[in-house]
């Protein structure tokens, strides 16, 4: 994640506020510049906003408007006046959600809405289509149930708000023996489904998927039936970057798509703080910044893997120096490397 400026007064403001804190300006995420954007209220001050120090020209004038989601402090992100949805980008893409006048479902669904917009912002800023894109898939939507049962099907990811609570959380993650367990982890795995299905099945990607990941064309149900009963195989760790995604092909590409994801979006937020410990060009005395990539866009894979090593190692001592577990709780193999380097290529191309 970026670090983001209130386009006011300067100040730094974060990617879930809705007020800069310094000068007092209503902000918001603007999903076609992908930035934050402070507002001032527009005649004749219903709802309607006018975006401020936000260039010139006609986008500067517009009008804009909170998502409907706001009404339940759901979302801060913003929707041009004229457009046909009261609902942003992101939330368009709900198609169910739990209902709010039960106890606590209002909050569980605040925490996954704020871990379903940063899978958003990073799908946005790849670039990839959340409409079903040039080969007319089912656009991207979401079912955020109570006691649903999660994952992908045709496009719909499902979600069970329970996840939201850290307790029930724990309990999952210890009863299926994973050492990483996060809302924004699930969302990402299950968007790895639908992409499969716009980047390998349609994208002609499939034959080398199968040479890399295996045949898909396996029974599913079977082989989860399996992976749950005698578990994986004892050398997993050679080709694969979770004990789950043994269980079948399509499981493994959602896992290498989820740790691609978390890569991506931890070294520019490193990046961006100023905290990342680069692996190659450091040298004793050498200024900082170091040049800047656009790691969502520019940034070769193997300049990337250079990267996150040593970043994920210097956060797992820094865990550690709190008394937590390692926060990214996984070893990267020569195998694993080989599919992360063929999700990179997919996205790159899908891009184009």
């Amino acid at each position: 994640m970026k670090l983001f400026s209130c386009s006011a007064c300067g100040a730094r403001v974060y990617f879930e506020n809705d007020i800069c804190l310094t000068c007092g300006h209503s902000v918001g995420f603007d999903a076609d510049a992908l930035t934050m954007a402070a507002l001032e209220l527009a005649p004749p001050g219903v709802g309607l906003f006018s975006k401020v120090g936000i260039g010139n020209g006609k986008d500067a004038a517009s009008h804009v408007r909170y998502c409907e989601n706001a009404a339940h402090a759901a979302c801060n992100w913003l929707v041009p006046d004229d457009a046909s949805s009261t609902l942003c980008k992101a939330c368009a893409c709900n198609r169910t959600i739990p209902n709010l006048s039960e106890e606590g479902r209002i909050e569980a669904w605040r925490e996954v809405e704020q871990a379903k917009k940063r899978l958003a912002y990073s799908l946005l800023r790849f670039g990839l289509p959340l409409d079903g894109g040039p080969h007319k898939a089912p656009p991207l939507a979401f079912d955020f149930l109570a006691q649903g049962v999660t994952g992908h099907f045709n496009g719909v990811v499902t979600l069970d708000v329970i996840e939201a609570d850290p307790v029930e959380r724990e309990r999952r993650r210890r009863l299926f023996d994973e050492p990483y367990r996060s809302l924004l982890g699930h969302l990402r795995h299950e968007s790895g489904h639908y992409y499969w299905m716009l980047l390998v099945e349609r994208g002609g990607a499939i034959e080398p998927f199968r040479e890399l990941f295996g045949d898909e064309r396996q029974d599913y149900q079977a082989a989860l039936a399996a992976h749950y009963a005698s578990g994986a195989p004892a050398n997993w760790g050679e080709s694969y970057v979770s004990a789950y995604a043994t269980s079948h092909p399509w499981e493994d590409w959602a896992e290498t798509w989820a740790h691609y994801m978390h890569m991506v979006d931890a070294v520019e937020t490193a990046e961006a703080t100023g905290m990342e410990p680069r692996a190659a060009g450091l040298l004793f005395g050498a200024a900082w910044p170091f040049k800047k990539y656009d790691v969502y866009r520019q940034e070769s894979f193997d300049s990337l893997m250079e990267r996150w090593v040593p970043l994920s190692l210097a956060l797992n001592n820094l865990s550690r120096s709190l008394g937590h577990r390692d926060f990214y709780p996984f070893v990267i193999s020569a195998g694993s490397r080989a599919k992360l380097a063929f999700v990179h290529g997919l996205v790159r191309a899908g891009v184009r």
